[in-house]
C-alpha cells in the first residue's frame, strides 16, 4: 500500500497539470505534447500520469509509458513514483527527463529492475529563442513526403549510433518508419541532400506552444569536420522560429563535444541538466 499521496490523474486534473507542465516549459516539453495531444486518460494516450500531492496542489507528476518521465520531482515525489513502477515492473525503455530526479528514481529502482544497458547522468539541456548568429545553410529544409525512403537510411543510421541498438531490429522497424514518415507529413523533419543522400538531418521531435525540441541531428560520416552541422542547425533554428514555436531546444550528451561546440556556435545555452537510463 502505497503510504505518500501519489494518485492517478485523470482529465479533471487537465487544468491542475496543465500549470504544473507550464511551469516547465522545456524541461517538460515531451510530457506536455502528449498531454495536450492525448490528454490524460490512459487509453487515449498509452501510458498513464501520475501526480503526486492531493487534488488542488499538485506538486509534482510522473508519465509511466513507453517511457518513465518525471516531471518537477522531489524526493518524497520519487519515493512515491518509485514505489510505483517497482511494484508494476518494468515497462518502459527508458527513463528520461531532469537530472537529479532520474538518477535518484534509478537509485532506487535498480535494485529491482533488469541491469540498464547504459546510464547517461549529464546531458545538457540547451535552449535558445534567437537565430543562430552564424549563416544557415540554404540547403537544409523540409523533407518532403516522397522522400521518406531516402531518409529512412540516415534516420536509422542516426538512431543506431546514438541509442547503441538498431530500430529494425523489431518487426523490420515498421513502427520506426511509420514514425519518420509522421514527422515529414508533420514538417518537422529536416535534411540536406547530395546526390541523392541525406547529409544533414534533424527533426522536431517534440513541439508545445512554448518550445521545438531539436532530436536525431545526424551529419553523414563522410561529411562530418566541414561545418556541415552547425551550418545545418542554425537552419533548422531559423525556421522553427519563425514557424513552430517561440524558443528551440534540445538536450545532448556531455561528452559529444562536437555536438556540443556546433550548438554553442548557433546560439544556444544551458537551461538545466538531463539524464537519461536506457533499457
Amino acid at each position: 500500500m502505497l503510504t505518500v499521496p501519489v494518485r492517478l490523474l485523470g482529465d479533471t486534473d487537465r487544468a491542475e497539470v496543465h500549470r504544473l507542465l507550464d511551469s516547465e516549459p522545456i524541461a517538460a516539453a515531451q510530457v506536455a505534447e502528449r498531454v495536450e495531444a492525448g490528454g490524460l486518460t490512459w487509453w487515449r494516450t498509452g501510458a498513464r500520469v501520475f501526480g503526486y500531492g492531493p487534488p488542488g496542489r499538485l506538486e509534482s507528476l510522473c508519465w509511466l509509458g513507453a517511457n518513465l518521465i518525471p516531471v518537477r520531482a522531489g524526493s518524497a515525489a520519487i519515493a512515491g513514483f518509485a514505489e510505483l513502477a517497482r511494484r508494476e515492473g518494468r515497462r518502459c525503455s527508458s527513463i528520461v527527463g531532469a537530472a537529479d530526479a532520474v538518477l535518484e528514481l534509478w537509485d532506487r529502482l535498480s535494485p529491482h529492475w533488469s541491469p540498464a544497458r547504459e546510464v547517461r547522468p549529464c546531458q545538457p539541456l540547451l535552449m535558445t529563442d534567437e537565430r543562430a548568429p552564424v549563416p544557415p545553410d540554404p540547403d537544409v529544409r523540409l523533407v518532403r513526403p516522397n522522400e521518406v525512403g531516402t531518409l529512412f537510411p540516415a534516420s536509422v543510421a542516426m538512431y543506431t549510433e546514438e541509442v547503441g541498438v538498431s530500430p529494425v531490429a523489431e518487426a523490420g522497424g515498421r513502427a520506426y518508419r511509420q514514425r519518420v514518415a509522421e514527422l515529414v507529413r508533420s514538417r518537422r523533419a529536416y535534411a540536406r541532400f547530395v546526390d541523392g543522400k541525406v547529409v544533414f538531418k534533424a527533426e522536431l521531435a517534440v513541439v508545445t506552444r512554448h518550445t521545438a525540441q531539436v532530436q536525431g541531428v545526424w551529419v553523414a560520416p563522410e561529411w562530418r569536420g566541414r561545418g556541415i552541422g552547425t551550418a545545418g542547425m542554425a537552419a533548422v533554428v531559423a525556421d522553427a522560429l519563425e514557424r513552430v514555436a517561440p524558443t528551440v531546444s534540445l538536450y545532448v550528451n556531455d561528452y559529444n563535444t562536437p555536438a556540443r561546440r556546433a550548438y554553442e556556435r548557433c546560439g544556444f545555452r544551458a537551461v538545466g541538466t538531463f539524464a537519461t537510463v536506457l533499457f
